[in-house]
């Protein structure tokens, strides 16, 4: 870029600076064992970005542990600067629905468990949730468990062996205990349909190696949702434990199931967690108050000459 611009400031996006311990690699020894060799190419990944971060003038991480995983000669140029929620829109709903591809529509009358990501895959917990779901079906009958997210080879994490997906790899492995007419496999879906989706969410997990945050935990915490999210560093960025939502062991299937299970029976006692997870997002998130004036402020530090409308 300096090469072509080379009177341009550059503000670079610092998304994920790869670390061989620390973060996702590793993180799940199930699917995940460290080599010499793995080590060395997960170090060479960072090369493009390294070379850039020496080039920006300014570097945005979104969260606090992104942040961390930079190098320490890079801090002294980096702020940390959320993109930001748009909390007048994603609101929860007073009369929501939900309609599933078999006609079906789901509502508030009956428990409804929430799992939302781009793809369906272990680096965002997927196969922790599954495994959990046949005690929580078993335990509560009229719970209904909806799953958003494409069912494809891809993600962020280690592939599914065999050239099956990990929708097929975790079926294979518990669908005889599930009641499968209770638990939707959407896919990827209209925002509109997600946001109706969380509304009438009873619990909404959140699991997730040691990575990037997805702006799905954001936006169910903006709806109001009842939270149910795994101990892991990016997380805690967002989520404080018994005072916005709850924060499990990663892999205490036990944990999971018992949480989901006590949520799904009581949900009036998690109401203070629920709107306290909005409120965070409106302190901290919120795209229009907190977000877009510190991206604004970084713009006018870096070039102070530059003229732009400030309006929405």
């Amino acid at each position: 870029m300096r090469e072509v611009f080379p009177r341009a400031k550059q503000i670079l996006y610092g998304e994920y600076y790869y670390r061989s311990s620390g973060g996702d690699v590793g993180f799940d020894p199930e699917f995940s064992r460290m080599t010499t060799e793995e080590a060395f190419r997960i170090h060479a990944k960072n090369a493009t970005m390294a070379l850039a971060c020496t080039e920006a003038d300014k570097i945005i991480c979104p969260t606090a542990f992104q942040a961390s995983r930079f190098p320490d000669l890079f801090r002294s140029r980096m702020s940390i600067i959320h993109e930001g929620v748009d909390t007048g829109r994603i609101k929860p709903d007073p009369d929501p629905t939900l309609s599933l591809a078999s006609g079906r529509r789901l509502d508030r009358s009956n428990p409804v468990i929430t799992f939302i990501n781009r793809r369906l895959e272990p680096l965002r917990g997927f196969h922790i949730f599954m495994r959990a779901l046949p005690k929580v079906l078993a335990e509560v009958p009229n719970a209904e468990v909806v799953l958003i997210g494409a069912d494809e080879a891809g993600g962020y994490g280690p592939k599914a062996p065999s050239g099956m997906t990990w929708k097929q790899v975790m079926l294979a492995e518990v669908q005889d205990c599930l009641d499968l007419q209770r638990v939707h496999f959407m896919g990827q879906i209209p925002h509109e349909q997600m946001l109706a989706a969380l509304s009438i969410s009873t619990a909404h997990v959140y699991y997730t190696y040691p990575f990037v945050l997805s702006w799905s935990l954001l936006e169910a915490m903006t709806s109001e949702c009842l939270i149910i999210g795994s101990d892991t560093a990016p997380v805690r960025d967002a989520i404080v434990n018994g005072q916005n939502g709850l924060l499990l062991n990663f892999f205490d299937l036990e944990a999971l199931s018992s949480a989901l299970i006590h949520a799904c029976r009581d949900p009036k006692m998690f109401l203070p967690l629920r709107r306290a997870a909005r409120e965070t997002v409106l302190r901290h998130f919120d795209r229009d108050s907190r977000c877009r004036p510190a991206w604004l402020q970084t713009i006018h530090e870096v070039q102070p000459s530059l003229k732009f409308r400030t309006s929405a």
